[in-house]
């Protein structure tokens, strides 16, 4: 299993990158949204990827940083979520954008992603929401740290909290992150990108 592949840009379309790692070309499906970022043809760049391996297929995913890699697996947990819907729902709306939505409900974003039914947008929101309970146990016991003595408002903590569980930490990583991150009047979607810029430091990578 690939974790990532440092290389250059060789070619790029609207689906896919190819990328020279020492004279090997690796072909990727990368939609130009997700390999715009990663920069231009003939740069050497990092490439996180995921390698989908199947009776007639095997493919290479890519992403431009681990956050959105990390969401990627998490949405392959869902049933009926497969690498290309997972892929193209990654490509359309950020990490944070999609952990908030499944934190809040939002079925309307979720199903702003091209091919993307109301049922399965909330197959996503259920299971994931599921998924977290598994850890509300801890995050009960970490969440009144973060805010004691602070004007935080623990909803938003807390639901921050759950946002980069969603996204793969640890209690104690999302506990420290938002502690962090948090200052007054900011929105739960800015907490969560300013949290993910913050723990990803702390990430394998």
């Amino acid at each position: 299993m690939y974790s990532y592949i440092k290389g250059t840009i060789e070619s790029r379309n609207d689906t896919q990158i190819v990328i020279d790692n020492n004279g090997i070309g690796y072909l990727i499906n990368c939609p130009i949204m997700i390999s715009s970022a990663l920069g231009k043809i003939g740069e050497e760049v990092k490439v996180y990827v995921y390698q989908s391996v199947r009776e007639d297929d095997i493919s290479l995913y890519g992403f431009s940083d681990r956050a959105q890699k990390d969401i990627f697996l998490k949405l392959l947990t869902v049933s009926g979520i497969g690498p290309k819907v997972a892929h193209t729902i990654c490509s359309t709306i950020t990490p944070e954008q999609i952990a908030c939505a499944v934190m809040s409900g939002d079925i309307h974003l979720l199903t702003s992603v091209k091919g993307l039914g109301k049922k399965t947008a909330e197959r996503i929101v259920l299971e994931l929401k599921d998924k977290l309970k598994e850890h509300q146990s801890a995050m009960g016991a970490v969440a009144p740290k973060l805010v004691s003595g602070s004007a935080a408002p623990a909803s938003v903590t807390a639901d921050a909290m759950g946002a980069l569980l969603v996204l793969g930490y640890k209690e104690q990583e999302a506990s420290e992150a938002v502690s962090a991150a948090y200052e007054e009047g900011i929105t739960l979607e800015a907490l969560i990108r300013k949290s993910l810029k913050i723990a990803s430091g702390s990430k394998i990578t």
